[in-house]
């Protein structure tokens, strides 16, 4: 009741939340009725629902729902986010092959107003999305939910424990959770979870592959655009990365004149940000989004576009993996890791900690801490072709060795679909 308080409360400043994020991003502004359960015509019920809030969880996703699609074909999928980010790329991705809308806000009308419409017969929710008000109504519905591809770090734990009878109730009425790795398993047990509703599967995020569509593609633009040049990508970039990375492109030129920057940030309303910056810092540059083709004098690709960024991987001879320079946890090096080429990131990894240290030991990761750092290690690869191709070859090693959660997870939900 407690919760449920709070929930409605916080209502007008959720709002006012939307409001002040849809100066950079309009989309805020649009489909607010979803966010309360009003999705009449946008889903067709008896199917699978698979949740996964943003980006990152949807692109984990990806392997498993189109696994889903072709083993299941009759059965309906709705795929659900919160964000207009992950629900662009929904819908860039899939195409009508799903039904997408908005998960509503954890309020017990909306929640029943949106079960009623979509009426699952299971229920994924991607990594640790736990809405209390969601969980207790699937329960009492009789849906099994599966928490896949699911993570806890040690800090979100402790922050649960506070309210441990309360979360303790929550955890008896999931189905079951599909862990990363034995450490987010145990604190799931901690938390309240009984043995029988864990299992450890791996992370679903080792298991993406280069497409031949893409690696084609990427191969055309890799002709088209650099033919004799070193290119390096610095991707998912953060408020105060862009800067950096920026700079440390000014002094690799100094060594390596002709070097082409991809420059990608996270968020689409970053998109303009980033090209401001580049202009002040009087680099030569295109935007992606023009089809231009660089000339021998561009300097920088800023990257406008979404869905694109595992082709532009492929056109790079290393990856700089952002969010790791500031303190937002980084972002997943893995895409990187499928080209074979190097990854580096800077010492902010919390939200990939697991598969950071397992690149990091096999030597296909290299950690740098500032642009000094970044600069040295950037340019001691890009001028030294065996010791790059080393580090390249251990960062796919590492994803083609920890492959098979999917496999695991498809198992594991075969009970549950006819």
């Amino acid at each position: 009741m407690i919760y449920n308080i709070i929930i409605y409360l916080i209502q007008p400043i959720i709002w006012i939340q939307l409001l002040w994020r849809s100066r950079k991003s309009p989309a805020y502004r649009h489909r607010w009725a979803e966010r309360y359960g009003f999705c009449r015509g946008k889903v067709k019920p008896g199917g699978i629902m698979l949740h996964s809030v943003s980006v990152g969880e949807t692109l984990a996703a990806i392997p498993l729902v189109r696994t889903l699609r072709q083993r299941y074909p009759l059965i309906p999928i709705t795929v659900t986010t919160m964000t207009p980010t992950g629900s662009e790329r929904v819908q860039s991705i899939f195409g009508n092959d799903v039904h997408h809308v908005y998960l509503p806000y954890d309020l017990p009308g909306a929640t029943s107003r949106f079960l009623d419409r979509v009426n699952p017969k299971l229920v994924i929710i991607m990594e640790t999305e736990l809405w209390p008000d969601l969980i207790k109504s699937l329960h009492r519905r009789g849906i099994p939910l599966i928490i896949a591809n699911a993570r806890l770090s040690a800090r979100s734990a402790a922050g649960y424990k506070i309210f441990s009878s309360f979360v303790a109730d929550i955890m008896r009425r999931i189905t079951l959770i599909a862990a990363q790795n034995e450490e987010d398993g145990a604190r799931f047990l901690a938390l309240g979870l009984k043995k029988n509703q864990l299992v450890v599967t791996g992370s679903l995020k080792f298991d993406i592959s280069v497409t031949p569509e893409i690696a084609e593609k990427a191969l055309t633009l890799r002709r088209q655009w650099a033919p004799c040049r070193s290119v390096w990508i610095a991707s998912s970039t953060h408020e105060g990365e862009e800067i950096l990375l920026l700079q440390a492109h000014r002094k690799l030129l100094a060594n390596i004149p002709d070097l082409l920057l991809i420059l990608v940030p996270r968020h689409p309303e970053r998109f303009l940000a980033a090209r401001e910056m580049t202009m002040k810092a009087g680099f030569n540059y295109i935007m992606r989004s023009s089809g231009a083709i660089p000339s021998k004098n561009t300097q920088v690709v800023v990257g406008d576009t979404m869905g694109e960024l595992m082709m532009l991987y492929g056109i790079a001879d290393l990856a700089f993996v952002g969010g790791s320079l500031v303190a937002c946890g980084g972002h997943n090096p893995l895409e990187a890791a499928a080209h074979a080429i190097p990854v580096l990131m800077g010492p902010h990894t919390l939200n990939f900690q697991d598969i950071c240290s397992k690149l990091w030991k096999a030597g296909g990761l290299i950690t740098v801490t500032d642009v000094p750092s970044l600069v040295n290690a950037a340019s001691t690869l890009l001028k030294d072709e065996d010791y790059r191709l080393y580090y390249g070859r251990h960062a796919v090693e590492v994803l083609q060795q920890n492959q098979g959660a999917l496999q695991h997870l498809l198992h594991l939900l075969e009970p549950y679909l006819p």
